[in-house]
């Protein structure tokens, strides 16, 4: 994936990647609507973004039919940015981080040793 491929994109294209990322995730036959395109519009932005690999798609059933999940390509990311020493940041979740516990000062001193 490259911002070249990104950069080719029409309108639609873009709109279409932007509502899969945003998404996270959107089932085909929920796609094109979003998009208020055709179904057969839908599907060829659809497959204009996987042939430039920025969504995959994979077979489905959606409300008994069959239809494609579409969901963002994953990039090439950085784990060093979620790393400190050889441990993940306890800084990486959904929930709150409680400073007072033991697992985080645990860490911390783990990090201070090292």
């Amino acid at each position: 994936m490259s911002a070249t491929a990104e950069a080719d994109l029409s309108e639609d294209e873009r709109a279409g990647l932007e509502l899969v990322r945003e998404s996270g995730g959107i089932h085909q036959s929920e796609f094109w609507k979003e998009l208020d395109v055709s179904s057969r519009k839908g599907s060829r932005i659809v497959e204009t973004l996987v042939e430039k690999e920025l969504v995959q798609r994979e077979d489905a059933v959606y409300k008994g039919h069959n239809t494609y999940y579409i969901t963002p390509a994953a990039k090439d990311l950085d784990f060093s940015l979620l790393m400190a020493g050889d441990m993940l940041s306890p800084f990486v979740a959904d929930d709150e981080i409680d400073l007072q516990s033991d697992a985080f000062s645990q860490w911390i001193m783990r990090l201070a040793y090292e």
